[in-house]
């Protein structure tokens, strides 16, 4: 198998909004690992994207991959067998969905795809279309991405005598972590502590449950199964089935469930997720391709926030919000369930955070995590910015 190309494939990419603004749909964490990560952990080759123009730079595309595999397919062992069997003239498809085929070196899409000769795919594959399925599925990538980190590799010790700890034998902690008067509970799925972690005094974790390199758990967290929690972040409070996909603070209390929060994002002391209606009904959420609500069908579902979005203290979030790129959330009462990218406001109303004030507040944000401002990513948000207008309404 050649060297990889992940495509965003224009059909999935509208639906995975807010997330998919600011990274290719491989460079999703859902596990412990990115789609990315999971491809070339699996395969053994190296990954590339190719994605929107303005991701472009962020995410190159590296010389000489040719085999196009669709961004959104969660690798498995099977469906890489079918794609190690594709020839070049053919495309591999799940229905009407392009799953694989190989591609020019200069070429910007997959448009020749549609002149190959079609396989059908005979595994069941498992694509990631919708925004909820991130935290939905999060619990089963956890453990099939536990497997392919751990195998044949041993687990640091528990040294501190008061940590408690359920089935042993599910948890696995690497080099450079720091465990404190804590309860791991993996009877019920596995538990990955990564590289240079630390879970303070009181904190009360159950698996499915990934720490990823470098974050912090803080004192009397409460962290129930399938949570991620990605690399250099923090995070406290109690947290439900939700996936954070890193350089993000949930430091303090209140409830995060059944949530997806990108990088670079801030809860403040006492945010609060609901993820439950009090009818009980399906729980609605905006939906980027319709330009209105969709019903998703689920009866637990919290908050969407994009990268760069931020909230004060006491926020309270209603069931189903979708939070975009940039935001920035203060203020008594609920806001709307669909905050536009670089919203400033809350439940009293918005405007927009203005570009540079914007960029100057994340500047700051990066440089405490050590991470450096630069072209590539101010140029990247400023077309966020610019593509994003419509939505914020009050402008007009």
């Amino acid at each position: 198998m050649e060297n990889l190309l992940l495509f965003d494939d224009p059909s999935i990419r509208g639906a995975l909004l807010p997330f998919t603004f600011t990274r290719p749909i491989a460079a999703i964490r859902i596990g412990i690992l990115t789609i990315a990560e999971k491809w070339e952990k699996i395969s053994g080759k190296e990954v590339s994207f190719l994605t929107q123009d303005y991701l472009q730079e962020k995410y190159p595309r590296n010389e000489g991959a040719r085999l196009a595999i669709n961004g959104g397919l969660i690798p498995t062992a099977e469906i890489i067998q079918e794609i190690q069997g594709l020839k070049e003239g053919q495309a591999l498809y799940a229905g009407k969905t392009l799953l694989a085929c190989y591609i020019g070196e200069t070429e910007k899409n997959l448009s020749a795809a549609t002149q190959k000769e079609v396989v059908q795919l005979h595994a069941d594959p498992q694509l990631l279309t919708k925004t909820w399925e991130i935290f939905q599925h999060n619990g089963t990538e956890i453990k099939r991405d536990f497997d392919l980190l751990t195998r044949g590799k041993k687990s640091q010790e528990i040294s501190d005598p008061h940590t408690k700890v359920y089935a042993p034998e599910n948890i696995f902690i690497e080099e450079g972590a720091l465990i404190r008067a804590a309860v791991l509970n993996a009877e019920n799925g596995p538990i990955y502590i990564g590289k240079n972690t630390e879970i303070q005094e009181g904190s009360l974790i159950r698996g499915p449950f990934a720490l990823c390199e470098g974050s912090t758990v803080n004192m009397g967290a409460k962290l129930r199964g399938d949570t991620t929690v990605g690399p250099h972040s923090k995070v406290g409070g109690e947290v439900s089935n939700s996936v954070i996909f890193g350089y993000s603070n949930k430091g303090h209390e209140g409830f995060l469930g059944n949530s997806v929060i990108g990088e670079w994002c801030n809860l403040g002391a006492d945010t609060n997720t609901s993820n439950l209606k009090n009818n009980y009904a399906p729980v609605k959420l905006w939906d980027y391709v319709r330009g209105g609500f969709s019903n998703t069908g689920l009866q637990f579902c919290g908050l969407m926030m994009g990268d760069h979005s931020k909230c004060g203290i006491n926020t309270m979030f209603n069931t189903g919000t979708v939070v975009g790129v940039g935001a920035n959330i203060f203020g008594d009462g609920f806001p709307r369930n669909f905050i536009p990218s670089f919203a400033w406001g809350g439940a009293a109303g918005f405007s927009t955070f203005q570009f540079p004030k914007f960029a100057q507040t994340a500047q700051a944000v990066m440089a405490r995590r050590k991470v450096a401002w630069n072209q590539v990513e101010e140029e990247m948000l400023q077309k966020v910015f610019d593509l994003t207008k419509n939505y914020r309404i009050w402008e007009k």
